[in-house]
């Protein structure tokens, strides 16, 4: 059994933690992040680290006690490094560019695809790869796969927008289907 809500979050010297009753806000170099606290779940700053403890012992707050202290290790490790994703792009004439701040994308449709960053959210764009970059592990991730959801990697030549290092099964296709074909048949 996992006891991760047990685990101290150790804040670094250049991260400053402010505990409300409701929240915690973790401000850092990169950034600035607000999490709720859940009901049933307190957060304490104790020194150089965050402490979080159950009110009660039902299901709910055990789940949410682990819950919000990887929360909280999360934002730490964001408003310190930062998260990216970096998704690339296969196909022949798919291209991505920048716009200002907005991402273009050519993927084979008669138009182009613009995608606008949320706020904290940074794309770069190099050689056929897409960087996602932000604060906010979450925010990072879920533009990440929305920019995925444009053109997702087809299954049978592979081309689409895919993540470094994503593993696309392909299928053999009708040609290849037709040359095992049903014994005796011909």
């Amino acid at each position: 059994m996992s006891r991760i809500g047990n685990t101290p979050v150790e804040i670094p010297k250049e991260v400053t933690t402010v505990v409300a009753a409701d929240s915690v806000t973790i401000k850092g170099p990169k950034g600035e992040l607000v999490f709720p606290v859940p009901h049933g779940i307190v957060v304490k700053a104790e020194g150089m680290t965050l402490v979080a403890t159950r009110k009660r012992n039902d299901t709910a707050v055990k789940a949410l006690h682990g819950t919000m202290v990887a929360l909280l290790t999360n934002a730490v490790t964001g408003v310190t490094k930062g998260w990216t994703k970096q998704l690339e792009l296969q196909g022949v004439g798919y291209r991505a560019a920048l716009s200002g701040a907005d991402l273009v994308l050519n993927v084979g449709f008669s138009h182009q695809v613009t995608i606008k960053p949320p706020a904290g959210i940074t794309f770069a764009v190099t050689e056929g790869k897409i960087s996602v970059s932000g604060v906010d592990k979450y925010l990072v991730g879920q533009v990440a796969a929305s920019i995925r959801d444009v053109k997702p990697p087809e299954p049978y030549k592979g081309k689409g927008i895919r993540y470094v290092g994503e593993y696309v099964r392909k299928k053999a296709g009708k040609s290849a289907k037709a040359v095992g074909g049903a014994p005796g048949a011909k």
